[in-house]
């Protein structure tokens, strides 16, 4: 696709936006629904050619943990928009309202951000989520995925913009670049006339290429190097199984926790239970966590301030509550921290002090997810500050629109 074609479709998408704008609660309700009964009806078919990329990716590892589709995750999908379709409409929900002086009343009201772009890699579940999240919201969505998942992307595309037009809306509210190229992905992230909102979903080069050519906003989706503090205080038994959660159930994803602090009056203890726990996974040591595990590797300072994405974990021994505080602050991405206490000052000091998109006291890191989280779904989960921060569903796909009424007042 050349840049004036994909500027054209550009065009389209921003067109349909405007009038998806305007449709009812209970038709944006119904394309969901639709979508969700046909993906429901039709996995079979999405299955197997996801099956066909998946035989022929490159990659292990996380990436290939991304791309597939099986039966439990498409019946996540379907869930999700059932959920979201059944969520409160977030448009023109009123967020503030007063009477001035004068007589005005003045109020603030939820409206669509317009077009959301969305780069991301593998995940076609993604393609799915985002659009739901985008219709439902009264945004377009328009979406740039990797090669590798380009024939799921376009099945699951397909059955948007069918649900679309048979609910009287144009197809182009939910359309995908055909074009996987580099040079796409940059074409893309430029149309400044056309996208109101860029989230990437992806790893440090996706990031890096956003902060480098992107022209429009964007919402960075970022790195999660997530820590679990276990505090002197912590019921051992439970730590085990939060941390095992948190590192095992699912290792590819951002919410997966990276580095274990230890405090050190409990290190003896725990440290061995925790590694006969997690014998499937490569731990890492600093120097004090090593005296107690002389069979693990040695940390490095990379080790501390990576995503592993994989079956490996980083553990310090800390002497203090703050001590940890200051190596998240120092290695940390701003996802996701969690504190395994059972000290009330202790979990309120990491609550207040820990600056991070979500905060966890006694629970497993791999809950900062929007679905978990009530949200039916999310386009990513910021890191940054503005507009939004955490989990990304409806309500964080909306900007804020100034009503002002008033019976001819003149200033």
């Amino acid at each position: 696709m050349d840049s004036s074609a994909l500027v054209a479709q550009g065009a389209s998408v921003r067109a349909a936006a405007r009038r998806l704008a305007q449709a009812s609660d209970a038709t944006r309700r119904a394309v969901l629904r639709r979508v969700a009964s046909q993906l429901d009806e039709r996995r079979a078919a999405l299955l197997a050619v996801n099956e066909r990329e998946v035989l022929i990716y490159a990659d292990d590892g996380a990436g290939l943990d991304r791309l597939v589709l099986n039966d439990a995750r498409v019946t996540g999908m379907v869930e999700a928009l059932r959920e979201i379709a059944d969520a409160t409409d977030p448009l023109y929900e009123s967020v503030d309202h007063d009477v001035r002086p004068n007589g005005l009343r003045v109020e603030r009201v939820r409206v669509p951000l317009g077009v959301i772009g969305v780069v991301y890699e593998n995940r076609p579940n993604v393609t799915s989520d985002v659009a739901g999240l985008c219709v439902r919201s009264g945004n377009a969505a328009f979406l740039r995925g990797s090669s590798s998942a380009i024939e799921s992307n376009r099945f699951i595309v397909a059955l948007w913009r069918e649900a679309l037009v048979a609910e009287g809306l144009p197809a182009d509210a939910v359309a995908m670049v055909e074009d996987p190229s580099h040079e796409a992905a940059i074409a893309f992230m430029q149309l400044s006339g056309v996208l109101d909102c860029l989230i990437p979903r992806g790893g440090p080069r996706l990031i890096g290429a956003m902060r480098e050519y992107a022209r429009v906003p964007y919402v960075l989706d970022g790195d999660g190097n997530c820590h679990i503090y276990v505090d002197e205080s912590a019921r051992l038994d439970q730590a085990l199984a939060i941390v095992d959660n948190a590192k095992t159930s699912r290792p590819g994803v951002c919410n997966a926790v990276e580095t274990v602090l230890v405090h050190r009056d409990i290190a003896a203890t725990f440290l061995p239970r925790l590694a006969r726990r997690l014998a499937g996974v490569e731990l890492r040591v600093d120097d004090r966590a090593g005296a107690i595990l002389p069979d693990a590797r040695r940390a490095t300072e990379d080790d501390f301030a990576r995503e592993f994405l994989d079956l490996i974990l980083a553990v310090k021994v800390v002497d203090s509550l703050d001590e940890a505080i200051e190596h998240v602050a120092r290695y940390g991405t701003g996802h996701s921290e969690a504190i395994l206490t059972e000290d009330a000052a202790n979990a309120e000091a990491w609550v207040h002090r820990v600056d991070a998109a979500a905060v966890l006291v006694n629970a497993s890191t791999r809950f900062i997810d929007g679905g978990e989280l009530g949200l039916g779904g999310e386009v990513g989960i910021s890191t940054q500050k503005l507009h939004a921060r955490g989990p990304m569903g409806l309500r964080e796909l909306t900007c804020l629109k100034w009503v002002v009424r008033g019976e001819g007042q003149v200033r």
